[in-house]
C-alpha cells in the first residue's frame, strides 16, 4: 500500500553515514512541532520581521530527541542540554487569506473582515542532545 513512496522516503531519511535521521520534538509559539534536521519549516514571525535571511535561530525548548531507530530521551519538561538549531531562508512570509464573516439574521448586519498570518521561513541545521 505505501508504494515506492515510502521506501524512497525511508532511503532519503538514512543519511550518507549509515546512521538513522534524528528528529526532535519542540515547543514553539504554544504549540508542539516535530523537526528533523534539513526540514525546512514555517514558524510563527519572528523579530517582526525584521531578521535576515542567514540568521541561526536557537530551540531550547526541546521535548523529545530520537532517531528513526525507535530510541528517544524525553524531557521532564525538556530534555537537558537538547537543542535545536536552525537559519532564517525568509524573514517574513504571509499566509493564506482568512475571511470573518459576522452575520445577525433579520437585522441588516453583516461585517466581512480578512487577516493573513505572517510566518518565518526556518531550516532545521542540527539536532543536537
Amino acid at each position: 500500500m505505501g508504494g515506492d513512496g515510502a521506501n524512497n522516503r525511508a532511503t532519503e531519511m538514512v543519511s550518507e553515514e549509515g546512521s538513522k535521521a534524528m528528529y526532535a520534538i519542540i515547543e514553539e509559539s504554544g504549540g508542539q512541532r516535530r523537526v528533523e534536521q534539513g526540514e525546512e519549516i514555517l514558524i510563527d514571525l519572528f523579530k517582526q520581521g525584521n531578521a535576515e535571511a542567514g540568521d541561526a535561530i536557537t530551540f531550547d525548548k526541546v521535548l523529545i530527541v530520537g532517531d528513526e531507530g525507535g530510541e528517544a530521551k524525553l524531557g521532564t519538561p525538556y530534555v537537558d542540554g537538547a537543542s535545536v538549531k536552525a537559519e532564517i531562508v525568509d524573514p517574513m512570509i504571509k499566509g493564506k487569506k482568512l475571511y470573518i464573516y459576522k452575520f445577525r439574521a433579520k437585522k441588516g448586519y453583516r461585517r466581512k473582515t480578512g487577516h493573513r498570518q505572517r510566518y518565518t521561513s526556518v531550516k532545521v541545521t542540527s539536532i543536537a542532545g
